[in-house]
């Protein structure tokens, strides 16, 4: 027996969280009108200033998805959301499920050529999108006829604002596009209507998000009803959520962390969720001292905004008592400096889209460890019901403490992509999720990620990890961001160059940082080039994007 299946990790479970939970609920949808039923009054959504409670947003779904079934939408199509942060969505996610569809979900940076490759893979019927993308984006695919959609339906971001509309949305009025259909509008035709009951099953997908294409082109992975439910009772549990916990929703609605750390343990709990139109620190932060929210899931950039922004001094986080961080390595340095200026602790949490969101988190109330030959903070322990691997180039166990690749099975790993078998079955095998991930399983059962397999740097036969750099550089006080990568070199055949931005008010020379990395780290790690940049190219959850860095930094030289 391996020292993966004695699951050594159990042990570090928080004191009277369980080792195995059941899905409370056959589908999200049922988890949803649990609560409204029950709930009918509690708040589900603030908007700026804005509540809807959880009857209204039934009342709304159900009308909509009248409004869906009426124009011939079926079990099984699938309606795609193109939109920020806006209650539109949960709203549209809630009438696609009544009416027996399947969400996608888009992400609103995407432009033409984007949207059009996810529209055709997804065979969406339908698209629901704000009317600023509509006008920019959306309507020259819709009118090329090479997608099935037959149904646009527009929203504003302004439709549901109370009051003066805050300074982060520039919409002052509505725009209704003539050859589309306004939501609300929608809403009201068919208000007081309630479709036809739906019986979703577990197996049946939820919702299609699509991978960020690194490798390929995107995939949709197919987040069951049976996955979305368990990873948001993983969530309620893990982190003790309960109907007087408020959810911060930082991370974009689209996203694996938005749909299921900020809206579905949302429905479950229920609770209220805080959103903003998108992140904007300045915007969140006064959303955090008007709201009071206890919990919240985001990308490591996400916080270091908020701490650094010239408005942060003063500010009151008293009230984030639950914080999680996943998506991206995250330095010791950084959690450090960010309980130092706030007083919360941010707990490490991993993930990914074929996970529906959680495979690891730190227990609550436990501190990450870290790994002391690596430098690496430790993503946590696999959460209930999971089965986690590190394995070799061949598959096989490598033994505790090795570095392998991270592979991962439970309730919460997707069935496969959408439509593409092949690609399941390579990533996939027998319901095991291969993750990419390179990292390893100490004794106690803390996991930690090295790095991803294409990112690693071979500089003069030595294997450098660009999270290892990164990390030291977080070490020093005027450092923001950083990303490190591998550029060309004629001697050592790759080296390493680092890209800095730094904090506001405060100076370093390339020389000081490279000789500042020099003191702490082995010869062949340390950076032999930094470029300083005022803002590190990301992913709109907040992910550093080292391949756009690598790419620009491949055609400045060979110029």
């Amino acid at each position: 027996m391996s020292g993966y299946s004695e699951f050594p990790w159990r042990a570090l479970y928080a004191k009277g969280i369980p080792h195995t939970i059941e899905a409370p609920f056959t589908s999200a949808l049922d988890m949803f009108k649990n609560s409204s039923n029950n709930n009918p009054n509690n708040v589900g959504i603030w908007y700026f200033d804005a509540p809807i409670s959880l009857s209204e947003m039934d009342k709304q779904s159900d009308a909509l998805a009248c409004a869906l079934l009426a124009r011939g939408f079926k079990h099984g199509d699938r309606l795609a959301v193109y939109m920020q942060n806006l209650p539109q969505f949960v709203i549209s996610m809630l009438a696609t499920w009544k009416a027996g569809g399947v969400m996608v979900s888009v992400n609103p940076m995407n432009k033409e050529r984007e949207l059009e490759t996810l529209l055709l893979d997804s065979g969406a019927r339908v698209l629901v999108t704000q009317e600023a993308l509509w006008e920019d984006v959306a309507r020259v695919v819709v009118a090329s006829g090479k997608s099935a959609v037959d149904i646009v339906i527009t929203t504003n971001e302004i439709d549901y604002v109370v009051g003066e509309v805050p300074t982060i949305l520039k919409v002052s009025k509505k725009s209704i596009a003539a050859d589309a259909s306004d939501m609300r509008n929608l809403i009201s035709e068919f208000a007081g209507k309630t479709p036809p009951t739906v019986s979703l099953q577990s197996d049946e997908v939820a919702f299609l998000t699509y991978t960020s294409g690194t490798t390929g082109p995107p995939k949709g992975a197919r987040n069951t009803h049976g996955n979305v439910v368990f990873n948001s009772a993983t969530f309620q549990k893990w982190m003790n959520l309960t109907d007087k916990d408020i959810v911060l929703g930082v991370a974009p609605l689209f996203h694996i962390t938005g749909l299921i750390a900020h809206i579905a343990v949302s429905f479950l709990v229920p609770m209220p969720l805080v959103l903003g139109y998108r992140f904007d620190a300045p915007t969140i932060l006064d959303l955090i001292e008007k709201h009071k929210p206890t919990f919240t899931v985001g990308a490591i950039t996400v916080f270091i905004a908020l701490i650094s922004d010239p408005t942060a001094a003063g500010r009151n986080f008293s009230s984030l008592q639950k914080v999680y961080s996943g998506g991206a390595p995250i330095a010791p340095s950084v959690i450090e400096r960010f309980q130092s200026e706030t007083g919360a602790y941010i707990h490490n949490i991993y993930g990914l889209t074929e996970t529906t969101s959680p495979s690891h988190a730190v227990p609550m109330g436990a501190l990450a460890p870290v790994d002391p030959t690596s430098g690496a903070l430790s993503v946590g322990v696999p959460v209930f019901n999971t089965m986690v691997r590190v394995v070799d180039e061949n598959g096989k166990d490598v033994a505790v403490g090795e570095v392998g690749e991270i592979v991962t099975s439970g309730p919460q790993v997707v069935s496969g992509y959408w439509n593409k078998p092949e690609e399941t079955a390579h990533a996939i095998p027998g319901g095991e999720l291969f993750t990419g991930d390179v990292g390893f399983m100490d004794s106690d059962g803390w996991f930690y990620i090295v790095d991803r397999k294409k990112d690693q740097i071979n500089a003069s036969g030595y294997k450098v990890w660009p999270r290892e750099v990164e990390d030291v550089l977080y070490e020093h006080s005027a450092v923001r961001e950083a990303a490190v990568i591998g550029v060309p070199d004629d001697y050592r055949g790759e080296t390493v160059k680092a890209f800095v931005s730094l904090r506001p008010g405060e100076s370093v020379t390339q020389a000081e940082l490279i000789a500042f990395c020099k003191e702490r780290m082995a010869a062949y790690k340390y950076p032999r080039e930094i470029e300083f940049i005022d803002e590190l190219p990301k992913t709109v959850t907040g992910k550093i994007l080292r391949r756009e860095l690598r790419v620009a930094e491949l055609a400045k030289r060979q110029k």
